[in-house]
């Protein structure tokens, strides 16, 4: 994974200079590795060249709630996801799962996503839904707020119960977000002005493009307001003809 700062263009549209990742060659030489027939045939599925431009992109948003934020000790208890291309959402098509972790709940985290006991006591354990949600994902550019939640806890999680572990390209709308503060906050004005660049809370960031305010801490609601959230930082600060993989990691 490769990032630096984006510039912005004589249209105004930011563009991020960045080593390209060969997302395509590195599906194919994964599938050759994978041993589990549901993550082999994830990555059979291919992925989207680097040229191809955000407007024929088809996004899907995810978003896990876990136990905690340590993907080495905690677990994933539910999974929401929701396709949609730049211009549409496909409320219709969206998922959402509640799952067994293989850690235990505490208080803390019961009170920050309302998942209870007894609600994953009789859930099924990722394996089980594993197909459904590979399915889903397959072909898609996967989008999160914060990619080390999503990334490092699918890997590790399909590492403890598979032997071994997945990758995919994402979009981070909160990398992306504190780049374009960062590049909008900086310099002699800003410094003069006291301007400092402002916070990267999914909540903060959809203020910014007058999104509505929806509850944290749910799954598929989160999916849905990440979406809503590339939608409009495309919209504001990028060209519908900027490839993929200006934006992707």
């Amino acid at each position: 994974m490769f990032r630096e700062a984006f510039k912005q263009t004589s249209s105004g549209h930011f563009m991020r200079n960045t080593r390209i990742l060969d997302w395509q060659q590195i599906f194919q030489s994964c599938a050759e590795k994978a041993k589990d027939p549901r993550i082999a045939q994830y990555y059979q599925h291919g992925m989207i060249s680097g040229d191809t431009p955000l407007s024929d992109v088809e996004f899907v948003a995810l978003d896990f709630e876990t136990t905690g934020l340590n993907a080495n000790k905690d677990d994933i208890i539910s999974v929401g996801l929701v396709p949609f291309t730049i211009h549409r959402i496909y409320c219709k098509q969206s998922q959402h799962w509640v799952v067994k972790p293989k850690s235990k709940l505490d208080e803390e985290s019961v009170i920050i996503h309302g998942i209870t006991h007894s609600d994953v006591q009789t859930a099924p354990d990722l394996r089980r839904i594993l197909e459904s949600v590979l399915d889903a994902l397959a072909g898609k550019v996967v989008v999160v707020h914060y990619k080390a939640i999503e990334r490092q806890f699918m890997d590790k999680a399909l590492h403890v119960r598979l032997n071994e572990g997945i990758q995919f390209p994402v979009v981070d709308t909160l990398a992306i977000e504190a780049q374009i503060q960062a590049q909008q906050n900086s310099g002699f004005w800003a410094r003069l002005k006291g301007k400092k660049p402002g916070s990267v809370r999914l909540g903060k960031c959809r203020s910014r493009y007058g999104l509505p305010i929806y509850q944290p801490h749910h799954a598929l609601t989160d999916a849905l307001a990440t979406a809503e959230l590339l939608q409009a930082q495309i919209a504001y600060h990028f060209s519908p003809d900027t490839p993929i993989n200006h934006i992707w990691e």
